[in-house]
């Protein structure tokens, strides 16, 4: 590994690193009136609040935080594992060919039964592939 390849290496580690720290960081986006309803607090996914005289749209003190481009990861790291490595989405051994092991990570499609899921993690492993969920 030549000196430029490891101070990339080292830059992406540390963009991960931030990543992690601003998810840490980050509150729990909570859905309106999700803490007064039994129906939204079954289903705590985010709506945006677009009532007009929503306190909540309006941001107002003592109601939580609503979703904000601020919050997001930096750009380089966005959709990686958290390993740093880019996911495929893998539902053939023909899927396999071509992918590198320092830049890929297998994940293995869901609708893929249970033996050719076996067949396909041993193959992806004999390459030198990580397998995310296998």
């Amino acid at each position: 590994m030549s000196s430029g390849e490891a101070v990339a290496r080292l830059k992406e580690r540390r963009k991960l690193q931030r990543r992690i720290a601003k998810k840490r960081g980050k509150p729990v986006f909570r859905r309106y009136l999700s803490w007064r309803f039994w129906k939204f607090e079954r289903r705590e996914y985010w709506r945006k609040p677009k009532g007009n005289d929503s306190k909540m749209r309006l941001q107002l003190k003592g109601y939580p935080p609503i979703v904000k481009v601020g919050y997001g990861s930096p750009a380089e790291v966005r959709g990686l594992h958290p390993s740093g490595l880019i996911p495929v989405r893998v539902a053939s051994a023909k899927d396999l060919e071509g992918l590198d092991p320092g830049k890929h990570i297998v994940i293995i499609a869901s609708q893929v039964g249970l033996r050719k899921k076996l067949a396909l993690a041993s193959e992806a492993r004999a390459r030198g592939l990580k397998v995310a969920n296998a």
